[in-house]
């Protein structure tokens, strides 16, 4: 870093960041003001003045000077945030946290400002006049950054005070902020390294960054290797006359990318962004060979002169008529049929396991599918390492730069390693392509791969594999698993020593879905802790926490009629809940990504709930036919009133939510929303970065055993029962009368209605937990056992989505 920087400089930098103001409210600036609001933290979003009043504000009678026009922009970008999909605000509470203002009658506020973030247009000469006017409002300790995808930092901070430069860097957000994990941060040769240290800590711990410590080079690391990346398919499509179709059938998930693969992604991200991020390094480059490759492709040029700029404008390389999605032939420039390759390679790839054994099946497959993907391999990597110490100082920023900011699972030096070092670069060789000097003398070392079996990386500076500072909250189950070993291990599940006496259990199913194994870790482990820890954590490293029952084996009972087996099965699972709830040391659950069905009952009675930001939760069992078995519904229904005052009316809005919330298959879309449906407690956290997530777990397992943590009491619940149950069917009934929903789902309806009331008892009775426990088994058998029902689970198995018969 300190290449980078340049000699320390002592500033006195803000400790905390609570206020921030946004200079510039379009998409990217309001994107950014929304994340922050994620994170908590006030913001202001500052516009220009209009200059011409909307139509709407003439006939209401306002002039230019009205402070409700002056701050107009600004203001209706707000309001944006609302429409938006994905939706950049974890609530639509949040909102609240972010004000509005205009660039003439606000800067005084400026001085409030702990952060002040720069999203104006991407030119040099605006940014530095704005810069030259905002810098008499600042305060001495606030740091400034621009948000900007390529234009240089260093000429951006021309002209500013010795104080200002210190505290200057830049900050590139990628889009969308809330779900793209990379920030890249480009700190001038003037940025005093504690600056620097104090956003990455930041960026990481508050705001769920993966963050990169960039270069001031053009377009910095992930866009300079992207749209390399991207021309140069581009080029070898034309050259092997790919279809659009055809390229996107083998760029995505068979390369271990996202399944919108090159010209979706395009699409998604707009042709007139990309055509230019690719001219701002063409206009930088000097003449030459890297510098032709950035020449936009006529055909870019042509669709974004036509008004064709992809997704925002309704067409680019695809075009949706209708169901069917149509791709563009750059040929005739008429959208026709779109097509795939279908080569026998893919299917074999498909059937290997792994993401490196796919990778190399079609990379150098001896048919259109490895004449398409091996030159752009081999350039992409070459290029990523004739760039390496231009624009990084070191291989692992390159590489976590692709994987968080362009979703790739591995990052070009990964990549090069699942294809084998040594037999590509003899390939490359053959081939005629220049092997960057490094990388020649890499191997001549002996050194045959860029990453070690420790996670340790190559530097060409040292010839030898280094480490680099990871943040101590980043705990991988893996790593714990080499480290500590296991206490208890099965099919389903492990448990592990987790340090300072709490231990940890990771599911290991398919998909981390339910089955015996899983019921019976949790009481082993349970058990176990008990007796020799201070707490539990449940939790994993997997892309989703968990999807919920193991629904073939569910079905393949319910087909053989198995009874007993079923009945056994859901008592075991409502037991395991229990024990989780009852336990007498504190277990916090720690869910993320798709939480669903009985992802969602074990997390219900857990003491506490840490939820990763991107959790969506739910109970989602009427989907394929059926109701909550494992508890969720008296769980949910509990939780809601505990979270309502006292009082038999409050048993009734309890009662509704719960069964609104199950009967409808309501999701999360975040933990914020999973906190207003009622899923997490005001008592549980969200941890903002997801490889912070079992750490922030495990340290609220150490404060519930600190402050000396009891297990709740065994009490009874007041139910609505059948007085309430004929309101909540009510609602249904009528949907059914009016030809919205099925027999079958108003059957469905009518179980659910009976579990959430108590059953066929009087309003405001206080039943037994075991109770309703009880009633809701007896639900769920009857509803597995019927034929309809066993249609929709068969359904959801094969075509992935839900049969409404």
């Amino acid at each position: 870093m300190a290449s980078q920087i340049g000699q320390p400089t002592t500033v006195h930098t803000t400790k905390h960041i609570q206020f921030a103001v946004i200079i510039g409210s379009g998409v990217m600036g309001a994107g950014i003001a929304a994340h922050l609001a994620n994170a908590g933290i006030r913001t202001l979003m500052l516009d220009i003045v209009p200059k011409e009043l909307t139509a709407q504000e003439t006939k209401q009678g306002l002039t230019l000077e009205d402070a409700a026009v002056r701050s107009r922009i600004a203001r209706d970008n707000r309001q944006k945030l609302l429409k938006q999909n994905p939706a950049p605000l974890a609530s639509k509470q949040l909102l609240d946290l972010i004000e509005v203002g205009n660039l003439e009658d606000d800067l005084e506020r400026l001085k409030e400002a702990d952060w002040v973030i720069e999203v104006i247009v991407e030119r040099l000469d605006v940014k530095q006049q704005l810069f030259a006017t905002i810098e008499p409002f600042l305060r001495e300790d606030a740091i400034v950054s621009s948000n900007t995808s390529g234009i240089s930092i260093e000429a951006m901070r021309q002209g500013r005070s010795d104080s200002f430069n210190a505290r200057f860097l830049g900050t590139h957000f990628f889009n969308p902020p809330r779900y793209l994990k990379l920030l890249e941060l480009i700190p001038t040769t003037d940025t005093a390294p504690e600056v620097v240290q104090f956003m990455k800590q930041f960026a990481e711990e508050r705001l769920g960054k993966g963050v990169v410590i960039a270069k001031d080079t053009p377009n910095f690391i992930g866009n300079r290797i992207g749209t390399y990346g991207l021309l140069v398919t581009l080029d070898e499509m034309k050259k092997g006359g790919y279809s659009i179709g055809e390229v996107d059938s083998v760029t995505g998930p068979l390369l271990g990318r996202p399944s919108s693969a090159t010209f979706r992604t395009l699409d998604v991200v707009g042709i007139d962004t990309f055509v230019h991020v690719a001219n701002n390094v063409y206009d930088l480059l000097p003449d030459g060979a890297e510098k032709d490759t950035f020449a936009v492709p006529a055909e870019m040029k042509r669709l974004v002169d036509e008004g064709a700029l992809g997704a925002k404008s309704g067409q680019g390389f695809y075009k949706k008529v209708g169901k069917q999605i149509l791709e563009l032939d750059l040929a005739t420039f008429e959208y026709v049929e779109k097509k795939a390759l279908t080569e026998p390679s893919i299917g074999q790839a498909k059937a290997l396991p792994g993401a490196k054994n796919k990778l190399k099946a079609v990379v150098f497959a001896k048919d259109r599918v490895g004449a398409l993907l091996w030159p752009i391999h081999a350039k992409t990597l070459l290029y990523s390492a004739q760039l390496t110490h231009e624009i990084a100082d070191d291989i692992k920023a390159i590489d976590e730069a692709m994987k968080w900011g362009f979703g790739w699972k591995m990052g070009p030096f990964e990549t090069w390693d699942a294809l084998g070092v040594e037999k590509t670069v003899a390939k490359m060789k053959q081939d005629g392509y220049d092997v960057p000097a490094w990388v020649d003398e890499m191997l001549a070392s002996g050194t045959t791969s860029f990453y070690n079996e420790d996670g340790r990386f190559y530097d060409a500076k040292t010839q030898t594999y280094v480490g680099s500072a990871v943040n101590p909250k980043e705990i991988r189950l893996r790593d714990v698993r080499k480290s500590n070993g296991v206490l208890l291990e099965n099919n389903g599940a492990r448990l592990m020593d987790l340090g300072d006496d709490v231990a940890v259990l990771e599911f290991t199913s398919k998909s981390n879905a339910i089955g015996v194994d899983i019921m019976q870790m949790i009481e082993q482990s349970i058990d176990l802790v008990e007796k020799n820890h201070r707490g539990l954590v449940i939790a994993n490293d997997g892309k989703n926490f968990c999807v919920g029952a193991n629904l073939a084996m569910m079905l393949m009972e319910a087909e053989d009629e198995n009874w007993f087996e079923l009945d056994w099965i859901i008592n075991k699972f409502q037991q395991s809940i229990q024990k989780i709830r009852y336990a007498s040391r504190p277990i916090v659950v720690a869910p993320q990504g798709m939480t669903l069905g009985g992802g969602t009952e074990i997390s219900l009675p857990a003491a506490r709930i840490q939820a990763g930001l991107e959790t969506y939760m739910g109970l989602v069992e009427v989907g394929v036919g059926l109701i909550p078995g494992g508890g969720g519904n008296v769980n949910t229904y509990r939780r809601l009133l505990e979270n309502t005052p006292d009082g038999l009316v409050n048993i009734e809005k309890a009662a509704q939510k719960t069964f609104e919330n199950v009967a409808m298959a309501k999701v999360s879309k975040s933990a914020f929303e999973a906190r207003e449906l009622g899923y997490v407690r005001t008592v549980d956290q969200i941890s903002m970065n997801r490889d912070h997530l079992t750490f922030d777990a495990k340290q609220l397992v150490l404060e519930l055993d600190r402050t000396g943590y009891t297990a709740p009491a065994h009490t009874k619940i007041p139910v609505v029962g059948r007085a309430g149950k004929a309101t909540l069917e009510l609602a249904t009934r009528e949907m059914f009368y009016g030809g919205y929903i099925s027999e079958h789902d108003l059957k469905i309806a009518s179980k659910l209605a009976h579990v959430i009331a108590g059953g066929n008892v009087s309003f405001g009775t206080a039943v037994d937990e075991q109770y309703m426990l009880d009633i809701e088994r007896e639900a769920f058998l009857s509803l597995i056992g019927e034929l309809k029902t066993q249609q929709r689970m068969q359904h959801m198995l094969v075509k992935g989505k839900p049969l409404r018969n």
